[in-house]
Parts: C-alpha cells; sequence; structure tokens
C-alpha cells in the first residue's frame, strides 16, 4: 500500500532526525533559520511597487503610509540574532580548526567561499539574464528596480565576511572582557549618533553614518563569541534583555528615533543603513532573549517535525538570501504586463486591501523560491566543474550586474 503524503513527510522528518548527531546544538540551528527566514519574510511583507504609466515598476513600501506597520519591522528585523548565532558558531569552528593544526587563512578561506560562490552565481545570472528580459520587452527602469532589489540584500554578505575575518581578535577581546567586549563597539555607534543627530549634526559630513557599518552589525557578532566562549550566561543575557528594551524605548520616545527598523521612502533618517543606536538596542534584546530562551529552542526542536524544516531551512541559508527578490520579482514583472495593476503585487501598496493581498501571495513567492532554488543551490557547493575561465566570466558578469544595480551605468 502506497504511502500518503502525510505519511511520507514523516518519514522523511523522522529519518533526518535520526541523521543528526546527538551533540548538535539545534537551538542554535534553529535561531539561525529564524533569523533567515525572517529576511525574505521582511522583505515581501514591508517591500512593495507602484506602476507607472508605461508600465515600469518602482520600488514602494507600505510603511511609507502606515506608521502602525512599524512594529512589524521589530520582529522581522533578526539580523542580531544571525550575527550573534553566526559569532558563536564561527568561534567554536575557528577554535576546531586551530586544534586540528588548520591555519587562520585556510580556515578563512573555506568561510568565505561558502559566502560568496553563492553570490557571484547569482549576480552573474542575473548579469545574463538583463539583455534577455530587456529584448523581451521588460522597461528598463523595470530591471533598474529588480536589480537593485536582488544586490540589496548582499551587502550583509560583504559584511558578514569582514567580521568572519576578524574572528581570531573578537575571540581574543572575549577571553580578556567576556560580554563586555562588545561594549566598545556599542559605545563607538553612539558617538556617531550623536554627532549626526545631535547639536552639530547639520555640520557633519554625509559619509560619517559609514563608520557605525562595522562596529554596528559586529556587535551581536561579538556577543555570540563571547557566548560562544563560555564568557556570557544567564546573567549577561537578563542585562542583555532588559538594558536592550530600556535603551530601545529611550531612543524612540525621548529621541524620536525613527520607528521602522527598514528604510522607509521619502523618509530622511534610517535606521539599518548603516545601523543606528536602535539596531544595536534591539540586538542586545533580541539576544539576551534568545540565550535565555536556548534550552527550551534546543528541547522543541527535538521533534522531527518541527527539526527537519530547519536542517532543510540551513542547507539552503545562502539560496533564500540571494534568491528570495528574484522570487518576488517572478511574480511582479509578468504582473506588470497584464495591462492594470495587481492588488500586493503591483498596486501601490498604500491601502488597508493591499496588506491582506500581499499576504495572500506569500505562498506563491515561497513556491517560487522553491522553484528557483531547485535550480540554483548548486551555486553553494564548491564549483568543481568550472575552469578558471568560467569563473572569471562570472566574476566579469557579477561585476557588471553590480555596476548597472548601484546606478554606475
Amino acid at each position: 500500500m502506497s504511502l500518503t503524503p502525510l505519511a511520507k513527510l514523516r518519514g522523511t522528518a523522522a529519518a533526518i532526525d535520526a541523521k543528526t548527531p546527538a551533540h548538535r546544538d539545534r537551538a542554535i540551528d534553529g535561531l539561525r533559520a529564524l533569523a533567515l527566514l525572517a529576511v525574505p519574510t521582511g522583505h515581501w511583507l514591508l517591500g512593495g511597487f507602484t506602476l507607472d504609466t508605461g508600465g515600469a515598476l518602482h520600488n514602494a513600501s507600505p510603511l511609507a503610509t502606515f506608521g502602525f506597520f512599524a512594529p512589524l519591522s521589530w520582529v522581522l528585523q533578526m539580523l542580531g540574532i544571525f550575527f550573534l548565532v553566526g559569532g558563536y558558531a564561527s568561534a567554536l569552528s575557528y577554535r576546531r580548526a586551530v586544534a586540528r593544526g588548520e591555519s587562520t587563512g585556510r580556515w578563512l578561506r573555506g568561510r568565505v567561499a561558502r559566502l560568496g560562490r553563492p553570490v557571484l552565481g547569482v549576480t552573474a545570472v542575473w548579469a545574463a539574464l538583463i539583455p534577455v528580459l530587456y529584448a523581451l520587452g521588460v522597461p528598463g527602469t523595470t530591471l533598474r528596480t529588480g536589480s537593485t532589489l536582488v544586490i540589496q540584500p548582499l551587502w550583509f554578505v560583504g559584511i558578514y565576511a569582514v567580521i568572519t575575518a576578524l574572528t581570531p581578535w573578537c575571540i581574543r577581546a572575549a577571553e580578556r572582557l567576556g560580554a563586555w567586549a562588545a561594549a566598545p563597539l556599542l559605545g563607538s555607534v553612539a558617538v556617531v549618533d550623536f554627532l549626526r543627530y545631535g547639536p552639530v549634526g547639520d555640520a557633519m559630513p554625509p559619509w560619517l553614518s559609514l563608520l557605525n557599518l562595522l562596529p554596528g552589525w559586529m556587535f551581536a557578532y561579538q556577543l555570540g563569541v563571547s557566548w560562544g566562549e563560555k564568557r556570557l550566561g544567564r546573567r549577561g543575557a537578563w542585562l542583555l534583555l532588559i538594558g536592550g528594551t530600556a535603551l530601545f524605548a529611550a531612543l524612540l520616545l525621548a529621541f524620536h528615533y525613527p520607528a521602522s527598523m527598514v528604510g522607509v521612502p521619502g523618509e530622511a533618517r534610517t535606521n539599518s543603513h548603516p545601523p543606528s543606536l536602535l539596531v544595536l538596542a534591539l540586538a542586545a534584546a533580541q539576544s539576551g532573549a534568545a540565550i535565555l530562551l536556548r534550552e527550551r529552542i534546543g528541547r522543541l526542536l527535538h521533534r522531527p517535525a518541527l527539526w527537519a524544516p530547519v536542517v532543510v531551512t540551513n542547507l539552503s541559508a545562502m539560496t533564500i538570501l540571494c534568491w528570495h527578490q528574484t522570487a518576488l520579482l517572478a511574480a511582479a514583472v509578468p504582473g506588470s504586463f497584464l495591462g492594470g495593476t495587481v492588488p500586493g503585487l503591483t498596486a501601490a501598496p498604500d491601502t488597508l486591501g493591499w496588506i491582506a493581498a500581499r499576504i495572500a501571495w506569500l505562498p506563491v513567492f515561497g513556491a517560487l523560491l522553491v522553484l528557483i532554488g531547485s535550480r540554483t543551490r548548486g551555486f553553494e557547493a564548491p564549483w568543481k566543474r568550472a575552469t578558471r575561465g568560467r569563473q572569471a566570466l562570472a566574476g566579469l558578469l557579477a561585476a557588471g550586474f553590480a555596476v548597472f544595480a548601484l546606478g554606475l551605468a
């Protein structure tokens, strides 16, 4: 007798659970998967389009109309958690590499290669697609909009690679200062924010905010390294949770930071590009909560039905990050040719009906991502068949796409 689809899924989940080593830290994997899935969910919910009279797509956001939507960005902005577990995992991985006698350079090359291959893949594919789509009648403005959406999430990879390279120094800092090693990073961002938004803000150069880029995202990573080095425990986690929450509230209520954790078209200030002190306050609170909930999360993930999706998500991490905006565009670009606006897709995100329609579109975007990912996940594996010539061509295409997407061409 053939098994039902549900029985097959249960069997697959049980098999994945049985193959998982007993020493695997399921809570860390679960937190990573949660933070990762928040990226496409946030982009799909908080980003939209408008359609001009020529049928071209332009970026828009429901946050520009619905200010009450901003708290949703607090939940979906989970990069602090991602950097936290990244620091934790990198510290353990580096320690194991050193124990095997592996050099720091070799360890780092392996980590960076796993990040770089998928990025090179998606940018090279899009560089090849752009002239084809243009020849098929897709407006240049739509291609520019889509290219910007595709490349925007990839900033994370570059920052993450740089911070990963600093792992040995993060470990030394954790050995000396424990969790307090992250405090100077917080202080650095606070100083830059004061200069940007304080009494002398009008006299400050525009590039000053870029000084927050490295310490802003490194803050949670350093906390993760301290956690992995067993220098951050429950007492410190409570301090992070309470202190981060208090600082977050103070920045919003007393210092009038923008409520949204993501950029809003038309707004002069943004919290995330580069990160403001509000991002670090949220990361501190989220990190404290994650550490305190670790054991409970680990127990929950011993259920095969919950553990299997975590494994699948982590195995496709870079594919999800690199291709989720392509899944959105795979629906929106054809929708722009239908002769009118499509609710929740190409219609302006300025009505409550748009929100309901966009939620209905989420399963479609998810299905498209699964379909696209089934064809592109190979970019995550080592490119064994790629000759140097092909690698050089992929690099050239990727560079060309970056120039186009960033508006330099």
